[in-house]
């Protein structure tokens, strides 16, 4: 059954199953909780109580935010832990990686660990010798920047299309289930506004986090031309010793859905460890 969180008049909705310490999942860009439609179950079934979120504006949660910055999306994130009984857990792709850093980074009392998955967690330079090197990285970028200046569902598809080189069974069903959803009336514009946004928020709050954090890198992800030296950098400004990373080799921008018996492997042991320090 699908719960709702009230925020300042707006609602993150969230599912929660299963039954021991809490871990909090949220998804990327453009996506919903549906995101995480392989690895919830698996976390659940190893003794987890998971709590599947769509981030603000997202899936089932409203339109009509202030903002869809990662320090909104943290908040957001913080809240659900509080409603539920922390600490928990945070596992974030994407964007969510970067708002899983801050919400460690501030509310260290609920923030056992952090699972951050191909994370938008530090500023980006312009890359133009990696666009003029890397295939999928320029075909990932000409998608996205056509996203942010059109806001056409069609490009963020074709950027999909590149971000999953391999895709699982149900791919065609589930980018039906996302066109839908982007093309009701305001989805799209939130998914421009986070596109927009900076992760230098993300960036700026790595040196102040304090649990363990282990970085999920794929290989082949076209946000990058080179993922696993965006893995180290992340790792080189986090505090000595707290970060691990993970690239797995042929996976792109979603490693929990191309790859989440892999994804499983990592993440539970890390949990094990995490939450029973907890």
């Amino acid at each position: 059954m699908t719960e709702h969180l009230s925020i300042n008049g707006n609602a993150i909705a969230y599912d929660v199953t299963g039954e021991g310490p809490l871990v909090v999942l949220a998804h990327g860009i453009g996506d919903s909780r549906h995101s995480y439609r392989f690895l919830a179950p698996a976390l659940a079934a190893a003794g987890y109580r998971v709590a599947n979120v769509d981030i603000r504006g997202c899936g089932d949660s409203s339109l009509g935010w202030d903002g869809y910055s990662r320090t909104d999306i943290a908040g957001d994130l913080v809240a659900v832990v509080r409603q539920l009984g922390g600490p928990a857990v945070l596992v974030g792709q994407s964007i969510s990686g970067g708002a899983a850093t801050i919400a460690a980074a501030t509310a260290p009392e609920l923030i056992a660990g952090v699972v951050e998955l191909a994370p938008f967690t530090r500023a980006q330079a312009f890359d133009l010798g990696g666009l003029l090197r890397v295939k999928r990285f320029r075909a990932g970028y000409i998608q996205l920047a056509q996203v942010i200046m059109r806001g056409k569902v069609a490009n963020w598809l074709k950027y999909l299309d590149v971000a999953l080189p391999v895709k699982p069974a149900d791919a065609d069903a589930e980018l039906a289930r996302i066109e839908a959803k982007l093309n009701e009336p305001g989805r799209m514009k939130a998914l421009q506004a986070m596109c927009k946004t900076s992760p230098a928020d993300a960036g700026n709050q790595l040196a102040n986090v304090r649990c363990p954090v282990l970085i999920v890198e794929g290989s082949l992800d076209p946000d990058w031309a080179d993922p696993r030296a965006e893995g180290e950098k992340i790792l080189a400004d986090l505090p000595r010793g707290l970060g691990e990373l993970v690239v797995i080799d042929g996976a792109g921008h979603y490693p929990h859905v191309q790859t989440p018996e892999r994804v499983a492997e990592l993440t539970l042991p890390f949990l094990d460890r995490t939450l029973a320090r907890a």
